[in-house]
């Protein structure tokens, strides 16, 4: 078995975001030559996350966001807030997930037809969020 780790950054505009980042996984897995395995993505950040979905209708995000921020309101009293003020995004990050394992077949991501790979800001906007990918397989 293989393993191919790259990281990539990118930057957010906003307090709540999602953005899609499918070809520049999509071009990680290309790059590593393996063409049967798996694909992990990931943030090592406490207040953001990986999902899939649509990303082709933008009303997905202010669904997404409306949903989780009824789920879990900004500053309702969490502890956390007397630090930063961010304690909903670090329940939000944590409920999330910060990442996603991805099959690879014959080389390409193994992905719905409607089905992206999206990174979630949830406490922006952020000059440099990290994202690592590692595949592994043959």
């Amino acid at each position: 078995m293989r393993v191919y780790t790259k990281e990539f950054t990118l930057s957010t505009s906003q307090h709540q975001q999602l953005i899609d980042i499918t070809q520049e996984v999509t071009a990680i897995v290309k790059s590593s030559g393996i063409t049967n395995g798996i694909c992990n993505v990931f943030a090592p950040h406490a207040t953001a996350g990986i999902i899939l979905n649509e990303s082709a209708d933008p009303n997905i995000a202010v669904d997404f966001f409306n949903a989780i921020n009824r789920a879990i309101p900004e500053r309702a009293g969490y502890l956390h807030d007397r630090i930063d003020s961010n304690a909903a995004a670090h329940i939000k990050s944590a409920i999330v997930g910060a990442g996603k394992i991805i099959p690879i077949a014959e080389g390409r991501l193994v992905l719905g037809t409607w089905q992206a790979i999206m990174f979630v800001e949830l406490d922006g906007p952020r000059g440099h969020r990290r994202i690592v990918v590692q595949v592994m397989g043959e």
